[in-house]
């Protein structure tokens, strides 16, 4: 485990509250109307070994994030991109899967990965699973442009983060 696991099940968050504790003396945000300082949003995995901020050199208040299994353009990513970019400032948006991402694989194998796991059937459920992630990624790039809600103003770029080297690549 690493340090930042809390063994107290009575307080399973009492490592980030005090965490929290100590970072907020530092507190300071110089954003106060919400809009994305340099005009981006970024479309990711929730794969914690990415940090879309640092692979962009951006800081906080730079960009919109939006993660979730393989950075895919959903319906609720789409609501997002619509108020980032008519709203807040944005007139950029990556969508950025990665290399080595556990949501290239098929339903099939999900649900068995999640049925070993949980000791339960998830046979009635879907997982967004994207077993071939190029093609995906060109779909989704071709929805957010073809979004008659996201101006047609909005730069839309599809890349790949390589988990090993840190670089992305493979625009779309």
């Amino acid at each position: 485990m690493n340090d930042f696991h809390s063994d107290d099940s009575a307080q399973p968050f009492a490592d980030l509250l005090q965490a929290n504790q100590a970072r907020a003396t530092q507190y300071g945000l110089d954003v106060p109307d919400g809009h994305a300082r340099r005009g981006v949003a970024i479309v990711t995995c929730m794969d914690p070994r990415i940090d879309p901020l640092a692979v962009f050199d951006l800081q906080v208040g730079d960009a919109y994030i939006l993660r979730n299994p393989a950075g895919q353009v959903t319906d609720g990513v789409l609501r997002a991109l619509e108020i980032a970019t008519n709203l807040k400032g944005v007139h950029r948006v990556i969508i950025m899967p990665h290399t080595q991402c556990a949501a290239n694989t098929t339903e099939h194998t999900m649900r068995e990965l999640l049925d070993a796991a949980r000791g339960t059937t998830t046979e009635w459920d879907t997982f967004g699973t994207v077993p071939d992630q190029l093609p995906r990624l060109r779909a989704d790039v071709q929805a957010v442009r073809d979004n008659p809600r996201i101006p047609d103003t909005v730069a839309v770029g599809g890349f790949v983060f390589d988990l090993q080297t840190g670089l992305v690549g493979q625009e779309f």
